[in-house]
Formats: structure tokens, C-alpha cells, sequence
């Protein structure tokens, strides 16, 4: 199931809940779901059968819950062995998105976000989807909530950003926060001076929006620009939203780095699911 969505399934929660937004976005966006459950590879005979029985079943659950929120979606499901966080990366370079929960079973509670899901932001060949806090259902009217940054990463959020508002039919709410990546703190600046630089950084954000409001003309776009610090204003405004889209490198990132500061404090701290957008050669 080649560009399909690719959801790690076992029998977490969390893993629920990503079943439940996959299928969901499947269904958005006409494309096949695949869910994989992974089982260590190295396990005595008897072991290996009762993990097998375990993991059918949640595959088993996890088709039903599918079928029933998105009865119009091709699912398949797949038995696995291996490193969970090796095999979703693998399976990434043919899947449209890799769909991730915050958290799996194996892993404590008090974390953040496990460590798939981190390995897998981080690693993964296509966009991921980390299924987090508050997730709305299909029909809700809350917004998505896209950071940009004017960077070539950053183009591919705005992108993706645009495409998800438009099947989803809500608005999409566009933040350009620049004060850590344009000014330099210890630079004294008077209030004309931010004027100036408020109006050239609205104009950098319009110039970004600008041929995607072309392509995507029934999408309502709010523009949000602000002097403050990214990861606090996206949070902030992903209170109302439904979904967040950033890119998985900011503007201030370097090259080499595999996911930049903002994207992956998004994963530890948004109160609704995070979309690393990616280009192929990202």
C-alpha cells in the first residue's frame, strides 16, 4: 500500500487515538490506512506465540475502530518483528504519513512523548503526524494552526498547511513570530524601530501566503504576526486549533539538524496533534 497512512498499533491509548485521527484523516484525504503492530524480535517460543495472540488482537480492534470512523477507507493490517521506532522509519520512505501516539504501552506514563514517537519525528522520510492532547473530531470547525518562517522547511508547512484546511474546511490561522529569529536582544531598538520591523516582517508573511491563497481560494486565512517567542505563541493559539503544522527545520536550525527546537518542543507540549511537514530531500 504504496502513499498510504502508517499507524504503529499496540494497544496503548495513545495508539487508540492515533488509529482514530489516521482513519480520519485517511478518510479526508482518499487515501489506504496500514496499521502496523511491532513485537520485539528476540523472544522465547512460547512468549513469541502469547505476543502474537496479543497483537492480533489489538490489530484486530484497531481495523474495527477504522472501519467504523472511516467505513470508505482500504485498511490493511500487518504483524511485524523488529525495533518499532526502525520499522516505522522504514516503512516511512513509501507511506504518504507516519501517524504516531504520544506514547506506548511499554513506555512511563509521566513522559512527555515516548521514544518512538520522538525517533520517528525525528527520522522519518515523510510527514509525521504526532496524535497529542486534544483531538476534535472530523466535523469540528476549530482551526489549523500553521508557523511560518519564510525558510525553504517552512515552505513545505505552508504547503501541507493549506491542504489540510481545505479538507477539513476550516480556517487557517497563519503565525509568524520573529522577535529570537530577526532581532538580536542586545540591540537597543525604540518603539519606531519595532514599528518598522512589525510592518516588513507582515509583509514577509504575506509574500509566503500569497500563491498558496491562489491555489486554495475557500481557505480563510488568519494572519497572526508577533514579537514573542515561537514555541509560547503556537501553543498559545493551538488552544483553539485542531491541528498544528510546522516544518521539520526552522529558520534558525541548522542544515544538519534532524528536527529544529521549536518542531520538537511542539511534540512535548501542544495541546493538539503536531504535523511535521517534510520534503522529500528534508
Amino acid at each position: 500500500m504504496h502513499h498510504a497512512n502508517v499507524v504503529g498499533v499496540d494497544g496503548s491509548e495513545s495508539a487508540v487515538t492515533a488509529v482514530r485521527w489516521a482513519a480520519n484523516d485517511a478518510a479526508l484525504h482518499r487515501a489506504p490506512l496500514r496499521l502496523l503492530s511491532v513485537g520485539p524480535e528476540a523472544l522465547p517460543d512460547a512468549a513469541r506465540a502469547a505476543d502474537e495472540v496479543n497483537r492480533q488482537r489489538w490489530l484486530d480492534s484497531a481495523t474495527r475502530l477504522a472501519t467504523e470512523v472511516a467505513p470508505e477507507v482500504q485498511v490493511r493490517s500487518e504483524l511485524r518483528r523488529g525495533d518499532p521506532r526502525s520499522v516505522l522509519v522504514e516503512e516511512s520512505e513509501q507511506a504518504r504519513r507516519v501517524i504516531v501516539g504520544i506514547r506506548g504501552l511499554a513506555e512511563r506514563t509521566g513522559l512527555p512523548v515516548g521514544s518512538i514517537a520522538d525517533a520517528v519525528a525525528m527520522h522519518a522520510a515523510c510527514p509525521v503526524a504526532v496524535v497529542r492532547g486534544r483531538v476534535p473530531e472530523a466535523a469540528a470547525r476549530s482551526p489549523v494552526l500553521v508557523g511560518v518562517d519564510g525558510s525553504r522547511v517552512g515552505e513545505c508547512a505552508v504547503a501541507a498547511a493549506f491542504e489540510e484546511a481545505s479538507v477539513r474546511r476550516v480556517p487557517l490561522v497563519a503565525v509568524h513570530v520573529w522577535t529570537d529569529v530577526a532581532i538580536e536582544p542586545w540591540f537597543p531598538v525604540d518603539d519606531r524601530e519595532w514599528e518598522e520591523i512589525d510592518e516588513t516582517e507582515r509583509a514577509v508573511l504575506a509574500e509566503r501566503l500569497a500563491g498558496w491563497q491562489e491555489k486554495y481560494p475557500d481557505v480563510e486565512v488568519r494572519r497572526v504576526v508577533e514579537r514573542d517567542r515561537p514555541v509560547r505563541y503556537l501553543i498559545e493559539h493551538a488552544e483553539n486549533a485542531q491541528l498544528i503544522v510546522v516544518g521539520s527545520r526552522g529558520r534558525g536550525g541548522m542544515t544538519g539538524m534532524l528536527l529544529g527546537s521549536t518542531s520538537r518542543a511542539l511534540l512535548y507540549m501542544a495541546p493538539c496533534p503536531v504535523l511535521i511537514a517534510r520534503s522529500p530531500r528534508a
